[in-house]
């Protein structure tokens, strides 16, 4: 048998047996949170509010990175991170996006609050991390030159 197989198989057994026994719940598992009207808020300020904030600051503590330019804005590499202490959510949003959110992280404690992933850009925009650390909300903000836009562009 394939070993791939095998560990697959294994897992697949593992996690079945944790199911049935009520030691997991799908939503262990899966996306807990998930809340359609944060993706669907039109500006930050929207998406704060269906995240439960109202207001935010914007902070040192709190990084963003990523082109200067971007050729291509169907993937835009951007990595957000936040040395704040007790962070346990951080999102990325761009600004002039259909829908401004483009992607929430849970971060779990003591876990490093970074993470890098590829964003959609239907054009220029600016681009912002949003991280909520002990229950108070920072801000960093990048403006990301796109030449060729990736959201029907």
């Amino acid at each position: 048998m394939n070993q791939n197989r095998r560990k697959l198989m294994h897992i697949t057994s593992v996690l079945g047996a944790a199911f049935a026994a009520g030691l997991l719940k799908p939503s262990d598992v899966f996306a807990a949170e998930w809340s359609q009207k944060v993706f669907d808020a039109k500006s930050l300020e929207a998406a704060l509010k269906e995240l439960g904030g109202d207001k935010f600051t914007v902070s040192a503590d709190v990084t963003i990175t990523g082109p200067d330019i971007a050729e291509n804005g169907a993937v835009v590499p951007v990595s957000i991170a936040s040395k704040a202490p007790n962070t346990d959510f951080m999102a990325i949003l761009v600004e002039k996006n259909p829908s401004s959110m483009s992607a929430t992280f849970n971060i779990p404690p003591g876990t490093e609050a970074a993470v890098t992933t590829r964003v959609k850009m239907g054009g220029t925009s600016n681009v912002h991390a949003l991280a909520r650390a002990d229950g108070k909300w920072l801000l960093a903000s990048k403006e990301i030159k796109v030449t060729l836009g990736g959201c029907g562009g």
